[in-house]
C-alpha cells in the first residue's frame, strides 16, 4: 500500500531529527511530590486538587510506551525490523505509543472509516515525496504519541499544554467562552476550549488547517476536523487521555483512542531544535 512508502520516509526523517531526552537533567526534586520512605515519588498517592476542587493536571507526562513485542503483534515483524534499523538514540523504537504509526490500528482494513477521498490524499502524498528534514509539523494528537513528553500547566482561566517535540504549545481557554462556530484562520493546532465534567477535563478543538497528519502512516484530516479530549487523573501519577477524532469529510464515523500517561515526577521537558547541527538535508536531496 502507498502509505507504507510514506511511512518509510517519515521513519527516516524522524531518525534525523535532533535528539532530545526527558531524563532528569537537573538534580532538583520537584516540590510538592508525595514520597515513599525511600524518597521515590509515590505515584499512587491521591489526586492533587486545584483551588476550586477540580483535579490539578499540572505536571510533565509521558504516555506509556508500547513494547517491541506488541509492535510486532500490531504491525508485523518486517515493519519492526525496518524501524529498528531507522530510529536513532533518543527515539528508539518502543518509546512511541502504538497509535503513533497508525491511528486506525483498532480497525481491520475492511472496516476502516477512511473515505476514498482520504485514501487518495494518502496516495498523492506518498508519490509527491515533498517531505524534507525539519519541515514536518506533527500537530496533535500525534505530538503526544511519539518519543517526547508533554507538560500541562493548569490555571483557573487557561490551561496550556507544552510539547517537547518542536517546542510546540497549545492554549485551552477555560474562561467560559464557547468554541467559535466559524474560525477565519485555520491553524496547525486549531483552537481549543475546555470545561469540567465532574473530575474529567473535557477539551473541544476545531479550526484546524488540513496540513498535519494524524499519524506516521500519513492518515489525513480536513479542515472540518473536530477533536474532543477527555483528561482523567486517576491518582497522583497516572493520567488517562481519551481523544475522539471527528472528521465527516474524510472519515465515515468518529473514532477514539485511549492513551494512558505516567507522571515524570522529577523530570521536565527539554528544548528541541531540529536545525541545530543539521547536516542531513543536503544528503536527502540526492
Amino acid at each position: 500500500m502507498t502509505y507504507h512508502v510514506e511511512m518509510s520516509r517519515r521513519l527516516t526523517l524522524l531518525a534525523l531529527l535532533a535528539v532530545s531526552s526527558h531524563a532528569q537533567w537537573l538534580n532538583f526534586p520537584t516540590p510538592g511530590i508525595p514520597r515513599l520512605k525511600d524518597g521515590k515519588p509515590n505515584l499512587s498517592a491521591p489526586v492533587p486538587r486545584a483551588p476550586g476542587g477540580h483535579p490539578d493536571l499540572s505536571g510533565a507526562w509521558m504516555h506509556d510506551p508500547v513494547s517491541i513485542p506488541d509492535l510486532q503483534r500490531f504491525y508485523g515483524k518486517s515493519f519492526v525490523d525496518d524501524a529498528l534499523r531507522t530510529f536513532s538514540p533518543g527515539m528508539e523504537l518502543g518509546t512511541q505509543f502504538q497509535y503513533a504509526f497508525n491511528i486506525l490500528l483498532d480497525f481491520p482494513p475492511a472496516t476502516s472509516p477512511l473515505r476514498p477521498a482520504g485514501q487518495e490524499i494518502m496516495r498523492q502524498r506518498a508519490h509527491a515525496n515533498t517531505t524534507t528534514t525539519c519541515n514536518i509539523v506533527f500537530g496533535f494528537p500525534l505530538a503526544d504519541l511519539l518519543s517526547e513528553p508533554i507538560k500541562i500547566i493548569q490555571s483557573p482561566r487557561l490551561t496550556a499544554i507544552l510539547y517537547e517535540i518542536d517546542n510546540m504549545h497549545r492554549q485551552i481557554f477555560t474562561d467560559g467562552r464557547p468554541l467559535p462556530g466559524e474560525i477565519s484562520f485555520p491553524a496547525y493546532l486549531g483552537y481549543s476550549v475546555g470545561h469540567w465534567e465532574h473530575d474529567v477535563f473535557v477539551v473541544e478543538s476545531a479550526g484546524f488547517n488540513d496540513r498535519t497528519p494524524l499519524d506516521l502512516f500519513g492518515h489525513p484530516h480536513s479542515e472540518a476536523l473536530r477533536i474532543t479530549e477527555r483528561y482523567h487523573r486517576r491518582d497522583f501519577g497516572h493520567l488517562d487521555i481519551d481523544t475522539t477524532i471527528d472528521d465527516p469529510v474524510l472519515y465515515t464515523k468518529p473514532f477514539t483512542i485511549h492513551v494512558p500517561h505516567t507522571l515524570l515526577a522529577d523530570a521536565d521537558l527539554f528544548e528541541m531544535f531540529c536545525n541545530e547541527n543539521e547536516k542531513d538535508a543536503a544528503h536527502m536531496q540526492k
